[in-house]
């Protein structure tokens, strides 16, 4: 089996909710104890699906992998599934740490899965502020101290992405996803032997 585009947008949808996030960071738990507060998580972590960030320097056309330079102040979409921010609920303040998500896209091959990473790095190299959710609108916006990625891939990922990220001393987890057929399916076999 391969994985398919149901599979990214299941997972992409779970985890663009605060409990999605966090059921993400619990399979992984060193991420998961650099959330601020546990007893006020709505307030603590705020996942922005499809992240954007409003650039302060210019950037190279080579440094931006395109074909012109980006200006200060152009908004920018990176290349990573999720961000997820942290947030003191006390003080309703941005602390000094971000997750990038990166879920294992349809016919992605480990290049392209870990460019999007390393263009990802590039990117919040340049300084940068948060284009927030409209909610947190109110939080300061400034960028982090640490910069932490989480692969996410599914059982049909290829063994190599696995090997490649593992290579290169990257966290991933693995997601279980059913679509609709599967789950289905599941309860089709599960009746048949009852």
């Amino acid at each position: 089996m391969t994985v398919k585009q149901v599979h990214y947008d299941e997972a992409l949808a779970e985890c663009s909710d605060y409990r999605g996030a966090i059921a993400l960071l619990k399979q992984f738990r060193p991420y998961l104890e650099l959330i601020p507060s546990m007893r006020r998580p709505q307030e603590s972590v705020i996942p922005i699906p499809l992240p954007l960030i409003r650039l302060r320097n210019a950037v190279s056309a080579t440094a931006a992998d395109a074909q012109t330079g980006v200006s200060p102040g152009e908004v920018i979409r990176l290349p990573a599934d999720l961000a997820i921010l942290m947030c003191d609920p006390e003080w309703k303040i941005k602390t000094g740490v971000e997750i990038f998500i990166f879920i294992h896209r349809p016919q992605e091959d480990f290049s392209t899965l870990l460019n999007r990473w390393r263009q990802t790095q590039i990117w919040l190299n340049q300084g940068y502020e948060w284009l927030m959710p409209k909610r947190q609108q109110h939080l300061l916006s400034e960028g982090a101290d640490e910069v932490h990625p989480l692969f996410v891939l599914f059982d049909e990922t290829p063994e190599r992405l696995r090997r490649g990220l593992r290579g290169a001393g990257l966290p991933l987890i693995v997601q279980k996803i059913y679509t609709l057929d599967e789950a289905e399916e599941l309860i089709d076999l599960t009746s048949s032997e009852l």
